[in-house]
């Protein structure tokens, strides 16, 4: 077992491995770079704007005696990304392992007549675009056997909400663009992605009315919402050898409210 990130509880299925995680200063993101730390895996955090997050989670990763860094940047700017990489290869034994993309988000709910072309594209550069020059970027320094992991969403399949047309969309492009990866980059690469119901995290603190949670909540088989530790158990999954013959997968993670 690696002595780094020791967890009785938590088996060391990433050990020696290395991973980026972008959008990974809170929530979802966050609890992915914790979780993979605690495989085993040294990691680096990308975050926009969420520096306490991020630097929190380093400090947590380093306490329990693994190895990780936080690094601010935007993921639209395919410099930013180029320097994220950069600074990972430099860090961890000069190769990657393992890419976490969690970046993206809703903007802001504007129904069709509101959508302006100004929104649309920062949507779409926000989750399909950041996503595609991640994978482009880290590419060149992934060993065989890597696992790429993307976040799409349960609106990538049911169209999303109100307002959600531009966000669904993008979700959608994600789910597309899993699929046509893994054609592409296998056998060497593994590339999957998670598609999220209800996850108690600040999008729907910011963009979903609580009488709405509750009822979505209350409509599935498991009564409750999601947490961001739910979905970085998946995500650990999928980036270590135990998810070694899923790939082109968007797996669902909502409760049991949709079913595909």
């Amino acid at each position: 077992m690696n002595e780094r990130n020791s967890n009785p509880e938590v088996a060391q299925t990433l050990a020696g491995k290395v991973a980026i995680v972008t959008g990974g200063g809170r929530d979802i993101g966050r609890a992915s770079a914790l979780r993979l730390a605690a495989a085993g895996a040294s990691v680096a955090i990308n975050y926009h704007s969420s520096a306490d997050g991020a630097d929190s989670a380093v400090k947590e990763i380093v306490a329990a005696g693994g190895q990780a860094l936080a690094m601010q940047g935007d993921m639209t700017s395919e410099a930013d990304v180029a320097a994220l990489v950069d600074a990972t290869v430099k860090a961890f034994s000069g190769k990657i392992d393992v890419l976490v993309h969690v970046t993206g988000g809703l903007v802001a709910r504007k129904p069709v007549p509101e959508l302006d072309l100004e929104h649309w594209h920062k949507v779409m550069d926000l989750n399909a675009t950041s996503f595609l020059l991640a994978v482009r970027a880290t590419l060149p320094h992934m060993a065989d056997g890597g696992s790429i992991v993307g976040l799409a969403s349960q609106a990538g399949r049911d169209g999303g909400g109100p307002g959600a047309v531009a966000y669904a969309a993008s979700k959608g492009a994600v789910m597309t663009m899993t699929r046509g990866l893994a054609k592409e980059l296998g056998p060497k690469i593994r590339v999957n992605s998670i598609c999220p119901g209800m996850i108690d995290t600040d999008f729907h603190n910011i963009f979903t009315k609580p009488e709405v949670r509750s009822n979505v909540a209350n409509a599935t088989p498991l009564k409750r919402e999601g947490s961001s530790e739910d979905v970085a158990n998946l995500v650990a999954y999928l980036a270590s050898d135990e998810a070694a013959f899923m790939t082109g997968t968007n797996v669902d993670i909502n409760g049991g409210v949709l079913f595909s």
